[in-house]
C-alpha cells in the first residue's frame, strides 16, 4: 500500500514534466493533433526567430536574471558576514518570514507605485527645490527598456529566500569551529568569511541559485507589471504570442517556449561553471590577506525600510479618492472602491482560499508521504528530480501540460488547475520539511514500536506532534505557493478561473490604481494570514491538556531509551 502510493505521488507530480517537456517539444515542430496539425515543420522555429524584437527580449531575460541573482548573492553574503551569530542577527531570522510572505505580485504593485513617476520616491524627490518639475528620473524603474527596475525588484525580493537557505548551510558547514581555528592561523573575521566560508558556502548554494535564476528568467507576471514592454522579456514575449487567438500560430509560441527552456539551460550552466571557476580558483583564497569588510547592516535596513513602505503604500492607494501629483498624501479619502468592488473581488477572494487550502493539503499530504518513503527505503527519488519543477521555466511545461489534458478531459478546468498548483507546489513543501525530517530523533519511534504502538500510531502520536510546528509552516507555504500561481491558473483554468493573482496582474497594466490596490493589498494579506495560522495553530494545540501527554511520552520514551542503552 506504501509503495502504491508512492508510485501515485510520482504519477501526479514528477512524470508530468515528461508530457509537458515532449509536448511543447512537438507543438513547436507543427505536431498538434488537437488543431489538426500533424506535419512536421521547423517554421515555429523561424518565424521566432524572424520576430523583430526576439534578440533583444532574450538579451532582457538574460541580463535581468544573471544581474539579479548574483546582485542577490552578493547582498546575502554582505548581511552573513555582517550579522552572522551576533545580536543583531535575531533580528533578521524573525524578519525573514514577513519578508518572504509577500508574494511577488503585491510587491511588485507595490514597488512600482513606489519608483512610478508619479510614485511616492518622485512625490518626495520633488519636494526639493532643484527637482521640482523634473518627473523622468525617478521613473527609469518602472517599464524601463534596460530592465534595470525589474532586475533590482528580483533581487531585493529573492534576498530573503537565499538568506533562508543559508541558515542550514552555515550550521551544516559549522562556522563557529571554522572562526576559532581561523583565528588561531592569524586570520581576522573579515578575511575568514571570504577565504573560509565564502568557498564553502557557495559550493552549498547551488541550489537555490538555480531555483532563483529559473524563476528570474521565466517569470511572466513579476515582468508584466515592472519590466520592459517594447519589447520585453522573452517570457512576457512568448505568453503574448500564446494568447495569440489564432491557432496556426501555436508552433510559434511553443518554438518560443523551447527557445526559453534552453536560455534557461544556459543559465544554470553559467551558475555552475561560474561556481566551479571560484571554488577551484585557489589562488585569491591563500594569497594576500585581502578580507573587505561589508556594509550588512545597511542592506538590512534598506530591505527592511523598501518592504515596510510597499504595504502603507499599496493600502493608501486602495482608499485615496483624490491623489494629484506632486502632493505626499491624498487629499481627499474613501472607502467607495472597496464597496463599489466588494461584489467583484469577495467570490474571487472566496475562490482564490478554496484552491490554496485545498492544493497545499495535497501538496502536504504529498510530502509527507515522500520523506516517509525516502527514510523507509533506500530506492527512493532524488531531491533534484523531485525539484524539477522549480528548476524548469514554467510556460515551457504548462504549454506541454495543456496540450496534454486535451487528451484527457478538456473541460475539468477546476480540477487542473488544482493539479497544477499542487504540481507547482509540492517541490517546495517538500523542501520546507527536508530539515525537519532529517533532524528528527527516531530512536522516539523505534522504542514506540517495541513498545507495541503500530506504525501509524507512531507516526500520528508521536512523530506527527514533534514535528507539528514545521508541517503547519510547510502548509503556509505551500498555501502561498498556489496563491501566488499566474500561469497555471490561466492557463490550465482556460481563463474560467479568476484569483487574487490573476487579477491583480491584469489590473495592474493600466487599470485604476486603487482597484489595483485592492486586490495587490489582499494578496499581501493572504500569505501573512497562512503563516499567523501556521504559528498559531501548533502553539494553541500543544498549549490544551493534550500537550502534557505528548511531553509525558517523549519523557517515557527518553527513559525507555535510556535503560536500553544502559542495559544493552
Amino acid at each position: 500500500m506504501f509503495r502504491a502510493a508512492y508510485l501515485l505521488l510520482i504519477f501526479i507530480v514528477i512524470l508530468p514534466t515528461l508530457p509537458g517537456i515532449l509536448g511543447v517539444m512537438l507543438s513547436s515542430v507543427g505536431y498538434l493533433p488537437p488543431i489538426g496539425s500533424f506535419e512536421l515543420s521547423l517554421s515555429g522555429y523561424r518565424q521566432a526567430l524572424a520576430w523583430p524584437g526576439f534578440i533583444t527580449s532574450s538579451l532582457l531575460t538574460i541580463f535581468s536574471a544573471l544581474v539579479s541573482t548574483y546582485l542577490s548573492l552578493a547582498l546575502c553574503f554582505m548581511v552573513l558576514q555582517s550579522l552572522w551569530n551576533s545580536r543583531r542577527w535575531k533580528y533578521v531570522e524573525n524578519l525573514l518570514s514577513p519578508l518572504l510572505a509577500v508574494p511577488h505580485v503585491a510587491f511588485a504593485i507595490g514597488f512600482a507605485f513606489l519608483f512610478a513617476s508619479t510614485g511616492l520616491s518622485n512625490r518626495v524627490l520633488n519636494t526639493l527645490p532643484w527637482f521640482q518639475g523634473d518627473q523622468s528620473a525617478a521613473s527609469w524603474l518602472v517599464h524601463d527598456p534596460f530592465a534595470i527596475g525589474l532586475t533590482l525588484a528580483l533581487a531585493l525580493k529573492e534576498l530573503p529566500f537565499l538568506l533562508l537557505m543559508s541558515i542550514p548551510i552555515l550550521h551544516q558547514i559549522n562556522v563557529d569551529n571554522l572562526a576559532k581555528v581561523s583565528t588561531s592561523l592569524g586570520y581576522s573575521p573579515h578575511q575568514f568569511w571570504w577565504k573560509v566560508v565564502l568557498p564553502q558556502w557557495l559550493n552549498k548554494m547551488r541550489f537555490p541559485l538555480f531555483a532563483v535564476i529559473a524563476y528570474g528568467a521565466s517569470v511572466v507576471d513579476f515582468a508584466l507589471v515592472l519590466g520592459p514592454t517594447t519589447p520585453p522579456t522573452l517570457a512576457v514575449l512568448v505568453w503574448q504570442w500564446f494568447a495569440e487567438p489564432d491557432l496556426s500560430l501555436l508552433p510559434r509560441a511553443a518554438a518560443g517556449a523551447m527557445l526559453l527552456f534552453v536560455i534557461c539551460a544556459c543559465l544554470l550552466l553559467t551558475v555552475y561553471l561560474l561556481e566551479r571557476y571560484l571554488v577551484n580558483k585557489k589562488s585569491w583564497q591563500y594569497s594576500g590577506r585581502f578580507g573587505l569588510r561589508l556594509p550588512g547592516t545597511f542592506v538590512v535596513l534598506s530591505i527592511a525600510f523598501i518592504n515596510v513602505l510597499l504595504m502603507p503604500i499599496i493600502a493608501i492607494w486602495s482608499v485615496a479618492h483624490r491623489w494629484r501629483f506632486p502632493d505626499l498624501l491624498p487629499s481627499n479619502f474613501s472607502f467607495r472602491f472597496w464597496a463599489n468592488e466588494s461584489g467583484s473581488f469577495l467570490p474571487i477572494l472566496g475562490e482564490s482560499i478554496n484552491l490554496a487550502l485545498i492544493s497545499a493539503l495535497i501538496a502536504l499530504g504529498l510530502a509527507v508521504l515522500a520523506h516517509e518513503y525516502r527514510f523507509k527505503y533506500r530506492l527512493h527519488l532524488p531531491s533534484y528530480v523531485i525539484a524539477l519543477p522549480m528548476l524548469m521555466p514554467q510556460l515551457s511545461l504548462l504549454f506541454g501540460l495543456q496540450v496534454s489534458t486535451l487528451y484527457v478531459s478538456n473541460d475539468s478546468y477546476y480540477v487542473w488547475v488544482i493539479w497544477s498548483h499542487v504540481f507547482f507546489a509540492f517541490p517546495f513543501v517538500y523542501l520546507a520539511l527536508d530539515g525537519s525530517w532529517k533532524s528528527y530523533n527516531n530512536q522516539y519511534s523505534q522504542v514506540a514500536l517495541s513498545l507495541g504502538k503500530t506504525p501509524w500510531q507512531v507516526f500520528v502520536q508521536i512523530k506527527a506532534k514533534i514535528l507539528l510546528q514545521p508541517i503547519f509552516y510547510a502548509w503556509a507555504i505551500g498555501a502561498s505557493v498556489s496563491l501566488a500561481q499566474y500561469l497555471p491558473t490561466l492557463m490550465l483554468g482556460a481563463g474560467r478561473i479568476a484569483t487574487i493573482t490573476t487579477e491583480a496582474v491584469a489590473l495592474s497594466s493600466g487599470y485604476d490604481r486603487r482597484v489595483t490596490a485592492i486586490y495587490a493589498l489582499w494578496q499581501a494579506l493572504l500569505p501573512f494570514a497562512f503563516f499567523s495560522l501556521a504559528i498559531l495553530l501548533p502553539r494553541f494545540y500543544l498549549s490544551r491538556k493534550k500537550a502534557p501527554q505528548i511531553i509525558h511520552k517523549e519523557s517515557r520514551i527518553n527513559d525507555a531509551t535510556a535503560r536500553k542503552h544502559r542495559h544493552p
